[in-house]
């Protein structure tokens, strides 16, 4: 059982929000950096890799080169670490699917979206390739395809890290895939990538692998031995030159494939604009340069022999092949076959072939005489020891007896030590009580089964479900308290959450009318407003997700609406007989501010309005300009003037009569 769960941090750093995924080598999470206010990818290694210190040692190395790398077709490697038995790396969180489920979802791809995605993966791996460094397991399910349609590369490092350990580990994906070399044993330079890209781009293209079989074994034979079904055949759309692309990069000798990623990247090219041509060739000479993939002599077979009845696996020097430098233990593995480590190189498999044939003739021969010559089988020469066939006319005389031999020279005589009758997978003995497995996580299903048998052989497959949680199991093939065969396969189905389907584009609608389609779709939008110049004001400029993203029910949409072009410069409208409040409203609705006010009397404007501002209207300012205003006092009071002087008749001096 997980013992992971979200809200753990790890080193005092990464906080665990959710469990994203699962491989073959470890677990990965989306956690939360608190030191840089992150959101991150962290991929916790299982343990039976965290227990091997030669793994880890080289894991760490491998993983810390792989941080030098900055490319914006590889998934970053940001830190690698420990944290009380736990080994981990932290990677870019990339929001999307990878490349094996878009295929499942598209059954297979357009060409033009093939080659597009081959190219954007070659761009990645040529920028690993100049640092010296190789993948060694490239294929779909290594494939992350963004939100964005960018395509990242992931686990580069852990790849090479884990290269020891591909087979027998992680052998149920990566054997589809697998160059040649690597099957054999050989060594694998960028030439190797450049295989499973091809074995990739033709699943892109046919929506199926090249060569599949009932197990690994099998699976790896057909690489080494047989030729793929060309793609044209499978999908008659795939042009002349792409086809001829995916076979060259599919050559079973590393020498006449593409001998480095920026050939690869120039036809893929070449292939938009001229998908017709006859410009990709591969080359028929066998006097090329050798690789540096070789053979492995009769005494390196013998050596692998001894050393894998031992537990090891031993890998040879490059420059001197008889000296053995490195051993891993090899881990066993339940159900797998180890055939893997009896592959030599073609030219000790046809000798080994010639010579079995030989044997089996000798050995028909040597049985044929012992038939003809030896009384140890209970046969002879003597007239005496033969048994003849009866007549046709007797047989009705002989019904009950025993059965009589049909072969003139062989006395048929009773085995000695009769074979027990084999116990039937149904008998009682055999049978066990089904638990409910319904509701529990992947994980927690397959450790219950194995508890209830070891024997059971497990499968499930992953389906829409919008009422489970993404990740629990929500179908089982026998239901809790049955009685089945603790030899059976016992079948289930795992929620991968609800359905996903194309976000449709409602850029240009009104807002009104975008968020009802939305809604219908039952997706929870929130609205924020951005300047658009292109956009009126009032409708849709775009939304997170963009259009075109694969998304599910309940998902949050971000949905951008117009509010014009952005205005810089503005003509200043007149303030005069406002109230303070309508003059403020006028001035923000024209992105401008109210500023001081003073005060004056005026006759023109009652008391409380404002009856002049700073700057007149109809004038051009900047946006958000300071317009100061004077508030009326009412009209001026008037002065009483002084009183003129009145003269007195009783005092008026004059001339007398």
């Amino acid at each position: 059982m997980d013992s992971i769960k979200p809200g753990m941090f790890i080193n005092d750093r990464y906080e665990i929000i959710d469990k994203v995924g699962s491989g073959g080598m470890a677990n990965v999470y989306k956690a939360k950096c608190h030191r840089l206010n992150r959101y991150v990818a962290i991929k916790v290694l299982k343990s039976e890799f965290s227990s091997d210190t030669n793994f880890i040692k080289k894991f760490r190395a491998e993983a810390q080169s792989v941080a030098g790398l900055s490319h914006p077709n590889i998934v970053s490697v940001y830190d690698v670490g420990d944290d009380d038995g736990l080994h981990y790396i932290v990677m870019e969180l990339v929001e999307g699917i990878t490349l094996k489920r878009f295929i499942e979802r598209k059954q297979r791809l357009e060409v033009k979206d093939a080659v597009g995605i081959a190219i954007q993966i070659c761009q990645g791996m040529e920028a690993a390739h100049n640092h010296h460094i190789i993948h060694r397991d490239i294929k779909p399910q290594n494939i992350i395809i963004s939100r964005d349609g960018k395509v990242k590369v992931a686990d580069f490092g852990i790849a090479k890290a884990a290269s020891s350990f591909t087979l027998t580990q992680d052998g149920e994906g990566s054997v589809h895939y697998l160059s040649p070399e690597q099957a054999r044993g050989g060594y694998s330079d960028e030439r190797s990538d450049i295989y499973s890209l091809g074995v990739t781009l033709y699943e892109m293209l046919t929506g199926q692998v090249p060569f599949s079989g009932d197990n690994n074994v099998s699976v790896v034979l057909l690489h080494l031995q047989s030729e793929a079904t060309p793609v044209s055949v499978l999908n008659p759309n795939v042009p002349h030159s792409v086809d001829m692309i995916v076979q060259k990069c599919m050559q079973k000798k590393p020498e006449r494939r593409y001998q480095n990623v920026a050939e690869l990247i120039a036809d893929l090219r070449r292939s938009v604009t001229d998908p017709d041509g006859d410009y990709v060739t591969i080359t028929q000479n066998a006097n090329v340069i050798s690789s540096d993939t070789r053979g492995i002599t009769p005494e390196e077979i013998k050596e692998l022999n001894n050393s894998a009845a031992q537990g090891h696996t031993v890998h040879y020097s490059r420059k001197n092949p008889q000296t053995p430098i490195r051993e891993y233990p090899v881990r066993e593995r339940s159900g797998r076959n180890d055939d893997l480590d009896q592959i030599g190189n073609p030219l000790v498999e046809r000798i080994v072939t010639i010579v079995s044939i030989i044997a089996a003739i000798g050995l028909i021969v040597l049985i044929f005489y012992l038939v003809k010559n030896s009384s140890w089988f209970g046969i002879g020469n003597n007239e005496e020891e033969k048994v003849t066939v009866e007549d046709d006319n007797d047989k009705d005389k002989n019904d009950n007896d025993e059965l009589t031999p049909t072969n003139p020279y062989i006395v048929m005589k009773p085995d000695p030590t009769p074979t027990p009758t084999p116990i039937p997978d149904d008998a009682p003995e055999n049978l066990v009580t089904m638990v409910k497995i319904e509701g529990l996580t992947l994980e927690e299903a397959v450790n219950t089964l194995k508890l209830l048998s070891s024997d059971f052989k497990i499968t499930y497959s992953e389906e829409y479900n919008d009422e489970v949680e993404k990740g629990k199991v929500f179908e089982q093939e026998f239901p809790g308290g049955t009685s089945v065969s603790k030899y059976s396969e016992i079948k289930f189905k795992v929620s991968s959450g609800g359905e996903e389907f194309e976000l449709e584009d409602v850029a240009g609608k009104g807002k009104n009318a975008a968020i009802k389609l939305l809604k219908g779709y039952k997706l929870n939008t929130t609205i924020l407003e951005e300047y658009s110049e292109e956009v009126p004001e009032g409708d849709v400029v775009r939304t997170e997700p963009e259009a075109g993203s694969f998304v599910s029910k309940d998902t949050e949409i971000m949905v951008y609406i117009s509010l014009g072009p952005e205005v810089t410069t503005v003509s200043v409208p007149s303030i005069l007989g406002m109230t303070k409040k309508e003059a403020k409203q006028a001035l923000s609705d024209s992105f401008l501010i109210l500023g001081n006010a003073s005060e004056d009397y005026s006759d023109a404007y009652g008391k409380g309005l404002i009856c002049g501002q700073s700057i007149a209207a109809g004038e051009v300012v900047g946006k958000n300009t300071v317009i100061n205003y004077t508030v009326s006092q009412g009209s001026a009071p008037v002065s009483e003037p002084d009183p003129e002087p009145v003269d007195d008749p009783a005092t008026e001096t004059g001339p007398v009569g």
